[in-house]
């Protein structure tokens, strides 16, 4: 009879800890052990209490790295249809602001989600959540913000957290139902905030809401508009996030550090000013790259401002049909490198260390003793890999949660 402590015990592996505030934190020759989904043991394989057969019930014998699970924690990942003819549309000269203000954009994937039912949402939604986690995500955070009413809000929450329980990985549902105007509230956009913050309070109840975004932008809600949806959000303790300055200067990164948001996401017009504000309220800069990249911008983020400013920065998908259809957390990491020129180390840790951060997950994100046991084995010969090559996904093992999700070995 196996009377092994741990349920679970990975061996031979470098490890990637991140553990500093700078640097991989690595251990060559490494051990991971793990019970009840949290870790137990993370140190060189020499420093092991015992024999690994006699540690732990399962015990795997690794190369190459293991890092954190990866967090994408900036996606739109529940949806219904696509948008490839305004891919087209694109290419041949109207910009994306043209197509929203057409009845494109946004408003067009509301159109298929009221359509179908959360069944159907579920079964379109479980394949582009397993395409993230073979690419190494162990944690998604959900955005709605495709419904803009009650019923189809909460459809899509709801659908959200069905994800979590299919597929075992960690799920935090942000409510952004403040993304776009319907068509029935067309010219009347106050009256429209007036009905998201009526539903908020309502949809926290279930227990559908982690989170509460809005996109602050001239196609989208004012400041004074967004600042009623905070309202509403810091009165029921909810922690918000903003989708700022991506098109223009809306001073919205100023107006969620005054709510201490815990992110700000996109970023490309963003000021000292506003760099000032997040990084005396922590606010974690989450860049997205491939929103970037599709929508073919020539703005980039102030990045050196934000690493001049020590606010942390994050790297996410932003998953979603119109702006950023990539359902790869890897290459969004080459993106970031390429594109807004970070570091290997820092794209790295702004998938990990920072992207849980932005989302309020200080149980995850580095691989310590004591947090949740959410790693993934790579075939790499260095953590910087990860960043340098794409169009190649060199995942060998996922465990999310101290269960393995997916195995390519």
């Amino acid at each position: 009879m196996n009377t092994a402590q741990w349920d679970g015990l990975v061996v031979g592996a470098s490890l990637a800890t991140l553990d500093a505030d700078a640097g991989y934190g690595a251990i060559e020759n490494g051990a991971l052990g793990w019970r009840d989904g949290v870790l137990v043991f993370v140190g060189p394989r020499a420093g092991l209490p015992g024999e690994p057969r006699a540690l732990a019930r399962e015990v795997i014998e690794a190369k190459g790295w293991i890092t954190p699970g990866l967090v994408d924690c900036h996606t739109h990942l529940v949806f219904a249809g696509d948008r490839a003819r305004e891919f087209e549309l694109r290419l041949q000269g109207a910009s994306y602001e043209q197509i929203a203000r057409a009845g494109g954009g946004i408003l067009s994937t509301v159109r298929a989600v009221r359509a179908a039912d959360e069944d159907a949402l579920l079964a379109q939604s479980l394949p582009r959540a397993r395409a993230l986690l073979a690419d190494g995500a162990t944690t998604l955070e959900i955005k709605s913000g495709y419904g803009l009413d009650f019923d189809n809000e909460r459809k899509l929450l709801r659908v959200a957290r069905r994800i979590q329980e299919w597929l075992g990985v960690g799920v935090r549902t942000t409510y952004l139902a403040a993304h776009a105007l319907p068509p029935e509230y067309a010219g009347k956009p106050d009256a429209y905030i007036d009905a998201v913050v009526d539903w908020l309070p309502r949809l926290h109840a279930e227990g559908l809401v982690d989170a509460v975004d809005a996109f602050c932008e001239r196609i989208a809600f004012t400041p004074a508009q967004t600042r009623r949806v905070f309202e509403t959000a810091h009165a029921l303790g909810l922690p918000v996030k903003l989708h700022a300055e991506q098109l223009s200067d809306s001073g919205g990164a100023a107006l969620a550090a005054e709510f201490g948001a815990l992110s700000c996401e996109h970023l490309e017009y963003l000021s000292e000013a506003g760099v000032a504000a997040m990084a005396k309220a922590g606010s974690v800069a989450v860049l997205l790259p491939g929103a970037y990249y599709f929508l073919r911008e020539t703005k980039a983020p102030p990045v050196a401002a934000l690493r001049a400013a020590g606010v942390p920065i994050a790297i996410a998908t932003d998953h979603n049909p119109g702006s950023s259809p990539t359902l790869s957390p890897l290459l969004m990491l080459n993106m970031a490198c390429t594109l807004f020129r970070l570091t290997p180390e820092e794209a790295l840790r702004g998938m990990t260390v920072n992207a849980a951060r932005a989302l309020d997950l200080r149980d995850r994100g580095m691989l310590v003793a004591g947090r949740r046991a959410d790693f993934v084995a790579w075939n790499v010969e260095h953590p910087n890999e990860l960043s340098y090559w794409f169009g190649r996904n060199p995942c060998a093992r996922v465990i999310a949660g101290g269960k393995e999700r997916v195995a390519v070995e």
